[in-house]
């Protein structure tokens, strides 16, 4: 009954990532909206190039691979983070799970992003451009400028094997106010129901696992005259333990773990996202990377520490991403877990 579940599961995993090609152009490249959900929030993911599909687990696989929540080792787990992004602008998010055992994993998570002071402009007619030769004139700050998301998952393992997961979110984009010469306005605020579906299998051999997840698949937003689609994407990860596989006789305290993760969009042409990890002390952790085929992004870095408080568990985790031409990009998180 298991097997039967999993199949039906990948069959329709599989129709939509046909879907996905059917909608992916060369043509719509940098065209889509909502590209706020493209940002990686957790500082593990981050130090790792993002290379993370195939290594998530627990409560940060929300906002990944959702197929990871189903190998939550614990009752409770939550995280919160924030994200010092480019251009002025802050991501805040948080994430809660609770384990039901054989029942399935469930999760919450909020997702906020701050635009910054955004200056606003308004065209002018053709009389007035004599005066204003620019044509335009400043309006001062734009008020309500944000984006946030909320959303409801669920993970279950079919097996010791392979695990199932999935998010329904709710996001939405508000870009102010339209203010025109004669005196009208209009808001630009958009929302849409938007879907993430993965599975993940362990192999079992040298803890050789794959991942493989679709994000942001939603119905497309019309602009005024425009129908734009959300930044879909498509990404396969694999992830092997090095020592398990070159030094079998190290201590279970350690690992050094290898990932790679290709994304396929609707928004970029193919990438390559690589990482490493090294645990030592079993509470002590070391991450790089690297994502190939960015304009601004390039290495990444940073680490983490877990430590025990009685039943509780809690962790810290920074990463420091490179950035070209913007500010580079820091990254902090605090999860805990019982």
């Amino acid at each position: 009954m298991k097997l039967n579940k999993l199949k039906l599961f990948l069959i329709v995993l599989l129709s939509c990532v046909s879907n996905i090609y059917s909608q992916v152009g060369l043509d719509k490249l940098a065209q889509s909206t909502m590209n706020f959900l493209l940002v990686g929030v957790s500082p593990r993911a981050s130090a790792m190039g993002e290379a993370f599909f195939a290594v998530n687990t627990g409560v940060e696989s929300i906002f990944y691979n959702p197929a990871g929540l189903a190998e939550s080792q614990n009752e409770f787990e939550g995280t919160v983070s924030y994200t010092q992004w480019i251009a002025d602008i802050n991501y805040l998010s948080g994430a809660l799970a609770y384990n039901l055992g054989n029942i399935g994993t469930f999760g919450l998570s909020i997702l906020t992003v701050d635009y910054g002071t955004i200056n606003g402009t308004t065209l002018l007619p053709f009389a007035q451009r004599f005066e204003y030769p620019a044509g335009y004139i400043e309006t001062g700050p734009v008020d309500n400028v944000g984006a946030y998301s909320f959303g409801i998952s669920y993970a279950k393992a079919i097996s010791q094997q392979f695990s199932i997961g999935g998010n329904l979110r709710y996001v939405g984009q508000s870009l102010g106010e339209n203010k025109y010469f004669n005196g009208t306005t209009k808001k630009n605020d958009a929302t849409k129901l938007v879907f993430d579906a993965g599975v993940k299998y362990n192999t079992g051999y040298k803890n050789f696992r794959f991942g493989m997840a679709i994000r942001n698949f939603s119905s497309q937003i019309k602009r005024e005259e425009i129908d734009e689609q959300l930044p879909l994407t498509f990404t396969i990860g694999t992830a092997v333990d090095l020592f398990e596989i070159f030094l079998p006789e190290a201590d279970q305290s350690t690992y050094l773990t290898l990932a790679v993760d290709y994304l396929h969009s609707n928004n970029f042409s193919e990438r390559m996202n690589v990482g490493l990890e090294y645990m030592v002390l079993g509470r002590i952790y070391v991450r790089g990377g690297y994502q190939t085929n960015r304009d601004i992004a390039s290495w990444s870095g940073g680490i983490g520490l877990s430590q025990s408080l009685g039943d509780y568990t809690l962790q810290v985790n920074y990463s420091y991403s490179q950035m070209d031409t913007f500010d580079n990009v820091n990254r902090l998180s605090l999860g805990f877990n019982f």
